[in-house]
């Protein structure tokens, strides 16, 4: 290999931009759109294109659907056998970037990311993104698709799983947190991935809920919602950005130079990589806005997308596009170089091997004790008459329904490496709790059955004293391209729950899912129902814990449930009308002729084994400076109730009187705080003037002077306001 005085850009003493310069200043036309080409699983027997330098990357995945497919995994030997050829046998020696799908853990599986944002904890999802990169790079693995924050209000979307919350403010802090915990302090630590935002931009918007569909939607509804998220991760220093398949308002996001190269890369400064989404450049030709492949990659580059995802479309026609004088070497020279920046400032060319890194990617018991914490912040009490926790009282216990054994259902979309013999599962778990010798279990006994047989489980709940369903969704029913038109229960189960209902005994559900769902009849019929999402490898133990009380429940509701799927959408998304809809009794009675229109369930939302009392909400001072300073809204909250608990308090503001309709209530801030029984504290949350910021009419960020009404509570529906002035 010649020394790097003839390759400057492998002297680690120069500057990442002045090595960037070097190798880009060396490189034919070919070698450069070869940096713009991402192939799916490398193989060595690709050495031909690899040693010609026309390859820049490789993701490794089952396919174009990977969330619902699973594949053999990665083996770090191919990977540095391929990585050989390029950095040893190729004229410039530039190493290759491998990524593969690590969306909510490696081999160690937290809780989905929706399940993540149940905990409203920026540090616990930090924490699960650092041991999941942890994992991952001793397989080879540099550069992770993650996080996704699409905000959506379209529980039909399957997607939803993969999002971080329907409010700006939760998904771009949990973004943010996640961006620092794959990337570390330092993106070159050989036990950090690159993160990538996505999917950019308004990807929770497909129409009907139906993936990889049309958005209808302006830029200002962009700016003051969709665009929020990514902005965090920007400057939160996430590295890739991945363009998004829908189209926006008729341009589709991988030809939408506005949305990628004005705002993303030229107003937010963005210096990354923008990559497509599988073969996202190809389907320009599908979309309708390009005849062929040539036309596509024309369209893409001009856009700003730097690096085509397994579509071939740059491999096969950039080169040409330049020479012809029909796109500017300018733009390739740009992409090129954020490609470049990425694979330097990664270490790949001080460290191209991982197989040298020492380590293995099994879980751990320190890894499981913080997926299990995820486990435990990811289950949502959200209706209790009193049966939970299961005590003493409970007597002989019924735990039955499709999940009991099946742990490897309750990982949840989008996960490629870990595996279903190592999840605890609800049956194993609640059999070792329940055995216990001592504590207010001794002496209980425990019935565990498969609820596929309904006359069984009927038998075995007539002769029980308590009954536990185990409900909701297998993780195959919700991610990519899995959406439904009908947000209620799987078919079945809905049947089988009014029966042990009917027998009058307390009744205990629990839902696992990836989307909100219709739990109207389940609310009705059951005397306690938890929302756990899927809660990874950890379920069963969290499970157990939740349900005795050996921990309280924590966890809080990222997105509003409707009251059924003919509500939807229903969020805290909505904005003042002409005509407001009439509230009586707490309820918003008015639009529908055949129901009410309130949420079943409130963004927020999340009950405990105790009860709380709110007070009013008191201003440090009722004026804040437009231009500085800083102003604390404080509530005393007191457990008045006989367990100890951790409640969420929220801060929500409205701004009256806007340039444009403002929502009616809006996230702002929350904070957890820890009440033994009966305890109170005073919880203080600080505001500034930029909290208020918006986009006006103009498209420019603004914020207004007036009264602004700041309102605090357990969940987005049970609030009590207290007004702010905003002064010049």
């Amino acid at each position: 290999m010649p020394e790097p005085a003839r390759r400057p850009w492998l002297d680690a003493t120069l500057g990442v931009e002045e090595r960037v310069e070097a190798l880009l200043a060396a490189m034919t036309l070919e070698e450069k759109v070869g940096q713009t080409h991402q192939v799916a699983n490398l193989t060595p027997e690709d050495v031909a294109a690899i040693r010609a330098g026309g390859v820049s990357s490789s993701l490794f995945a089952s396919g174009a659907h990977a969330g619902n497919e699973r594949d053999e995994g990665v083996l770090v030997t191919n990977i540095d056998a391929v990585q050989r050829v390029a950095v040893e046998e190729s004229r410039l020696g530039v190493p290759l970037l491998f990524g593969r799908d690590v969306i909510h853990g490696h081999r160690t599986v937290f809780p989905i990311p929706l399940g993540v944002a149940a905990s409203f904890d920026a540090p616990l999802a930090e924490e699960s993104a650092r041991i999941a990169a942890e994992e991952a790079t001793l397989e080879g693995v540099a550069w992770t698709f993650a996080p996704m924050m699409d905000i959506s209000e379209e529980p039909r979307w399957g997607r939803v799983a993969e999002s971080l919350g329907e409010q700006p403010v939760l998904a771009g802090r949990l973004a943010a947190a996640l961006v620092r915990g794959f990337q570390g302090e330092d993106v070159a630590d050989r036990r950090r991935l690159a993160s990538c935002a996505k999917h950019f931009v308004g990807y929770g918007l497909s129409a009907g809920g139906r993936d990889y569909d049309t958005v209808t939607v302006g830029e200002n509804t962009l700016r003051n919602l969709h665009l929020r998220p990514f902005k965090a991760a920007v400057e939160a220093g996430v590295t890739t950005v991945m363009a998004s398949f829908n189209d926006v308002d008729g341009t589709p996001v991988h030809a939408h130079r506005r949305l990628l190269r004005d705002v993303l890369k030229g107003e937010w400064g963005f210096d990354g990589v923008v990559v497509a989404d599988w073969n996202g450049v190809g389907q320009l030709v599908r979309q309708g806005v390009a005849g062929d492949l040539r036309e596509a990659a024309r369209r893409a580059i001009e856009a700003g997308v730097d690096l085509d995802m397994c579509g071939g479309a740059y491999t096969a026609h950039l080169a040409d596009l330049v020479r012809s004088g029909e796109v500017d070497e300018a733009l390739l020279d740009d992409a090129v170089r954020r490609v470049l920046r990425l694979k330097l400032r990664l270490g790949l060319f001080e460290h191209p091997y991982a197989g040298d890194l020492e380590g293995s990617p099994a879980p751990t018991a320190a890894t499981r004790a913080l997926a299990l914490r995820a486990a435990e912040a990811a289950h949502v009490l959200v209706h209790n008459d009193g049966v939970l926790p299961l005590g003493g009282h409970s007597g002989r216990v019924l735990v039955t329904g499709p999940f009991v054994d099946d742990g490897d259902a309750l990982l949840g979309t989008w996960v490629l490496d870990g595996l279903g013999e190592e999840v605890v599962t609800p049956a194993d778990a609640l059999r070792a709790r329940f055995q216990e010798a001592e504590g207010v279990r001794h002496g209980e006994r425990l019935d565990v059955i498969d609820g596929r047989f309904s006359d069984q489980v009927l038998e075995v709940a007539r002769r029980a004293d308590t009954a536990v369903m185990l409900l909701g969704e297998h993780r195959g029913r919700s991610g990519e391209d899995r959406c439904v038109t009908d947000i209620g229960l799987p078919p079945g189960q809905l049947d089988v729950l009014r029966h042990v209902a009917a027998l009058g005994k307390p009744l205990v559900a629990v839902v696992y899912t990836g989307r909100p769902l219709d739990l109207t009849e389940v609310l009705d019929l059951a005397s306690a129902v938890v929302v756990v999402w899927h809660p990874g490898i950890e379920a069963g133990t969290a499970l157990a814990r939740v349900l005795t009380g050996d921990v309280e429940p924590h966890g809080r509701l990222p997105m509003t449930f409707p009251l059924s799927t003919g509500h939807v959408p229903t969020s805290t998304h909505q904005r003042p009308t002409g005509r407001p809809i009439p509230v009586e009794r707490d309820r918003w009675e008015g639009r529908y002729l055949d129901a009410l229109t309130h949420p079943r369930l409130p963004f927020g939302r999340g009950l405990s084994y105790t009860t709380l009392e709110y007070g009013d909400p008191v201003l440090s001072s009722p004026m804040l400076s437009r231009g500085g300073g800083t102003a604390s809204v404080t509530v005393r909250v007191t457990n008045t109730g006989p367990r100890p608990c951790r409640e969420v308090v929220q801060l929500y503001a409205h701004d009256p009187v806007a340039d444009v309709t403002r929502p009616e209530v809006e996230l702002v801030d929350w904070r957890a705080v820890d009440l033994a029984a009966g305890e109170s504290a005073e919880v203080e949350l600080a505001v500034t003037a930029a909290d208020f910021a918006y986009t006006g009419s103009d498209l420019t960020e603004r914020v207004d002077t007036g009264e602004v009404v700041l309102l605090t509570g357990p969940d987005a529906a049970t609030l009590r306001p207290v007004s702010l002035l905003v002064t010049p």
